[in-house]
């Protein structure tokens, strides 16, 4: 079963759009993702709702966030895109009528509530500016690395 990764994309695309000194095309975006400008347009739509993001038109134009990033988390995000289902798992039979079954599927359903509820909690502990100065951290870290000056011994 493929996985929904929505989530994941979209909060991709909102830290090259929080790191960008300009608006950025749905072409732009797109191409971050390889995938189809139509997508990035139709899932960012949503978030336009929401007033997270915003576009322009025309010369200069393109996606923006429009939100303070400390008050958007990513639960917030993860409701935007629709709130994907969490689990790819599931029961066998909705509505079983083997006594054995009912029991299988009513000790996986209070597992599966529980696991969601602290997962979106999570979600909701998050900000969108966490996940930006992670990404600070990670920037700098590469550049460091990647532009040490190598030592001759001398």
């Amino acid at each position: 079963m493929r996985r929904d990764s929505r989530l994941s994309s979209i909060l991709h695309l909102l830290l090259h759009m929080a790191h960008s000194e300009r608006p950025l095309t749905s072409e732009e975006l797109a191409g971050f993702l390889h995938t189809n400008p139509v997508l990035v347009r139709r899932t960012l739509a949503g978030l336009r709702e929401r007033g997270y993001v915003g576009s322009g038109k025309g010369h200069g134009g393109g996606w923006v966030i429009t939100a303070d990033l400390r008050q958007v988390t990513l639960r917030d995000i993860y409701e935007a895109v629709g709130a994907p289902t969490i689990f790819a798992m599931g029961n066998r039979v909705d509505h079983p009528e083997c006594l054995v079954e009912k029991v299988v599927n009513a000790s996986l359903a209070s597992a599966f509530d529980e696991a969601e509820a602290l997962l979106i909690a999570r979600l909701g502990s998050v900000s969108l500016a966490e996940l930006s100065s992670g990404f600070n951290a990670l920037y700098d870290q590469h550049l460091g690395e990647h532009h040490a000056q190598p030592t001759n011994g001398t």
